[in-house]
């Protein structure tokens, strides 16, 4: 249920992104007018795109890292270096979360409104607590996930074992 949750705001908050964004161009050249809050509509968009899919990539296994170093260690320490890479992500999430409620908090409590969008700006910014306690879920999900043996430590996307599986010859019914 979240997970198509997730999907469907990071698939909506892209579509209407572009539509703006088009909408946008197409005034502005062919009617020499456009629309004074698209600007900010689409950079608020794009950070509630960003926050959700920071989690969203936890997740699903599709941040990039370098591990290759981690790789070669025996299985045991791969768990080990992979809670401390959570613990420490975690961290930083903490931070960040704390950070983004005092700011939020801040903008409510001066009632600071949007530069171009007539809505009380922490309204639009408030994905940043939201987000960052998602990713804390997910880190967390990841660390019992290596805490229960499931898993062997952080898990990143492979992209070179992605790309010598794609490279590698197919059997005469699998090919094209």
């Amino acid at each position: 249920m979240t997970a198509k949750l997730e999907e469907a705001l990071l698939a909506g908050l892209l579509a209407a992104m572009t539509i703006l964004t088009f909408v946008q161009v197409v005034l502005r050249y062919l009617f020499n007018h456009g629309f004074v809050w698209a600007l900010e509509a689409n950079t608020y968009m794009f950070g509630w795109l960003i926050m959700v899919g920071v989690s969203y990539g936890i997740r699903v296994h599709s941040h990039i890292g370098v591990d290759f170093a981690v790789k070669a260690l025996p299985r045991v320490w791969q768990r080990a270096a992979g809670l401390l890479g959570v613990l420490l992500c975690l961290l930083y999430a903490g931070i960040m979360l704390d950070g983004s409620y005092t700011y939020l908090y801040k903008l409510w409590r001066l009632g600071v409104l949007a530069e171009d969008i007539p809505v009380q700006r922490w309204l639009l910014s408030i994905i940043l607590p939201l987000g960052f306690a998602l990713l804390a879920l997910r880190l967390i999900q990841q660390a019992i996930d290596i805490l229960r043996g499931r898993s062997a430590g952080l898990l990143l996307a492979d992209e070179a074992a992605a790309t010598l599986r794609n490279l590698a010859p197919r059997s005469p019914e699998h090919r094209a």
